[in-house]
């Protein structure tokens, strides 16, 4: 039976040399860019969207070697294996042994004659499946042996519907190897009809994809990793989101403390998020008023992000309110929340601020942890008040905190906030901190003619609220009124 390579019809020319060569460089190209950007991915593998950009540049890179390797064979032409003697070797012979021309290594093919139960492989076909090349080919009866058990009717389906229906085949199976390893193939064949229209033989090119199926595995892994990894993070966040808000005050916008009209103090706070909306952290401010007609003044910030930290935020929240409720000053008050961290176990540092106003002598009484003091507006200048001692919160087991006094004016106004307020815009050099600090006493005038305190922190907001912001913040505005 003539072989379906002998068909009564043309050989096919390969493509022109030059035009096979020009796309090989372009491949080869394409080869260095995308291996560029693998390298360019970089880091330790503790990121998933790292994980997955390498990824897909491996799997890239395997197609594109397939590409190469496959232009470089069409460069070369079909196989013509010749005989010492000039003559053409019979198939079974041209199987046994590689010669120039043939088929890549991960490329073979095979002809099952029906009639004869005759076998024809390629030379690259015995390396794929690992077989001793002096070793008889298999048949189809003998192929589904070397096919994993549920891999075989796959393989079944796929040769029935070729022999039996004249359907093309495409499809993959697994093969086991002698030395146990376990390949991927990808087999395209079609029917060899006889002059009657009957099917006669069954040629098939088998491909072994191994490498290239495990890369696309290792994409969707590390698909299915980035998205766990965001689905993660929107749950942290969420989480973080709902404690920060359970914890915040919960008016918005002015508050007079004590609750009266007219109240001694005209009280105005506001949350500040990180620009990238993610970074949920420990900021707090908060206005309490204290039994006897005393005010509670607080902000603060516990290092880190998410919801773990917003827990230990408002865990850290709710013993400042209750020792102040309770009567303890601000210099006591930091020394206990110290120890209180220290007693949890669990390592974090904090900073706060703690103001107690009486409005009886307009006295404000408060003590600081590693926080920025507190700024006083007066009469259209600003100052930074003198700081107590006191370290961050966790950062000196057994430490001790002092505290200030200063003596209010009616009108005077009262600045409060956390670091990220100063120090959350990327464009400014220096000392950010001591630049922002200078920043807002710069606003004292502005300040001086605002109506009340909502209108003062919307100031502060404009002038500091539109910056990239690296970091959340908080700032409080508390106007002596009376």
């Amino acid at each position: 039976m003539p072989s379906h390579l002998s068909a009564d019809r043309p050989a096919a020319q390969p493509p022109g040399g030059g035009s096979v060569d020009a796309l090989i460089s372009q491949t080869r190209r394409l080869k260095g860019d995308v291996d560029a950007v693998r390298r360019d991915a970089g880091g330790d593998g503790s990121d998933p969207g790292d994980r997955w950009q390498r990824a897909l540049c491996d799997l890239a890179l395997h197609q594109l070697d397939d590409l190469d390797a496959h232009l470089a064979q069409l460069r070369e032409g079909p196989p013509t294996p010749p005989a010492a003697d000039g003559a053409a070797l019979p198939r079974a012979a041209a199987a046994a042994g590689p010669w120039r021309g043939s088929l890549l290594s991960r490329v073979g093919s095979a002809e099952w004659n029906l009639l004869t139960d005759e076998a024809v492989w390629s030379a690259e076909l015995y390396r794929i499946l690992g077989r001793d090349p002096a070793a008889p080919p298999l048949t189809l009866d003998e192929l589904p042996s070397v096919v994993p058990e549920e891999d075989r009717p796959k393989l079944t389906a796929m040769v029935t519907g070729c022999l039996v229906d004249g359907r093309p085949i495409d499809g993959e199976f697994r093969v086991a190897r002698p030395d146990g390893e376990v390949r991927t193939v990808h087999m395209m064949g079609e029917p060899v009809l006889d002059a009657d229209g009957g099917t006669a033989a069954m040629w098939a090119v088998l491909r072994d994809v191994s490498a290239l199926r495990r890369s696309e595995r290792t994409v969707s892994e590390t698909r299915d990793s980035l998205q766990r990894h965001h689905d993660r993070a929107q749950t942290e966040h969420r989480v973080a989101v709902e404690a920060q808000e359970a914890v915040l005050p919960p008016w918005r916008g002015a508050l007079r403390l004590p609750h009266g009209e007219p109240g001694p103090l005209d009280v105005a706070g506001r949350y500040l998020p990180a620009a990238s909306g993610s970074m949920i952290g420990g900021d707090w401010y908060d206005a309490l008023e204290l039994p006897g007609g005393a005010t509670l003044l607080s902000v603060g910030d516990l290092t880190g992000h998410g919801p773990t930290v917003t827990s230990s935020m408002a865990m850290l929240l709710g013993a400042l309110r209750g020792m102040a409720m309770a009567g303890t000053r601000p210099g006591p008050l930091m020394t206990l929340l110290n120890q209180m961290l220290e007693a949890t176990g669990r390592p974090a540092l904090a900073s706060a601020l703690c103001c107690q106003y009486r409005p009886g002598k307009r006295t404000l009484t408060w003590a600081q942890a590693g926080h920025p003091a507190p700024l006083l507006f007066r009469d259209g200048t600003g100052r930074r008040l003198d700081t107590p001692r006191g370290a961050l919160l966790g950062a000196a087991p057994g430490g001790s905190y002092g505290h200030a006094e200063e003596i209010l004016r009616e009108g005077d106004l009262l600045l409060l906030h956390t670091d990220g307020l100063v120090t959350g815009d990327p464009g400014r050099s220096g000392d950010a901190g001591v630049a922002g600090t200078g920043r807002l006493l710069a606003l004292a005038a502005r300040l001086d003619e605002a109506r009340d305190a909502a209108d003062c922190v919307r100031l502060v907001v404009k002038e500091f609220g539109a910056a990239e912001r690296q970091d959340d913040a908080c700032v409080l505005v508390a106007r002596v009124t009376s």
